[in-house]
């Protein structure tokens, strides 16, 4: 269920403000660690989940990021053990 379909929900008094409280608290649960996208003010797209701030690119820097995956795969590979891996 999105945010809207909530709200929606406690305006046609179908659900308590509790009730939507505890949905929310559930959305925002499912969110963190996990990646998910969304349009910026400015209307770029802006990344969620990576780190404590979105990344947020415009749409022609997210295609070259993309385009150059490639290369980024096989430095990681070729200096894997020069790398820090973060621990969770």
């Amino acid at each position: 269920m999105t945010k809207e379909k909530i709200l929606a929900e406690v305006a046609a008094k179908k659900l308590s403000v509790d009730e939507a409280a505890k949905l929310f608290d559930e959305l925002e649960t499912a969110k963190r660690g996990t990646l998910y996208c969304k349009v910026s003010q400015k209307s770029g797209m802006s990344l969620y989940g990576l780190q404590r701030m979105p990344v947020t690119l415009y749409v022609e820097q997210w295609e070259r990021l993309l385009a150059f995956a490639d290369e980024m795969r096989a430095f990681l590979k070729e200096h894997d053990a020069e790398l820090k891996r973060k621990q969770r």
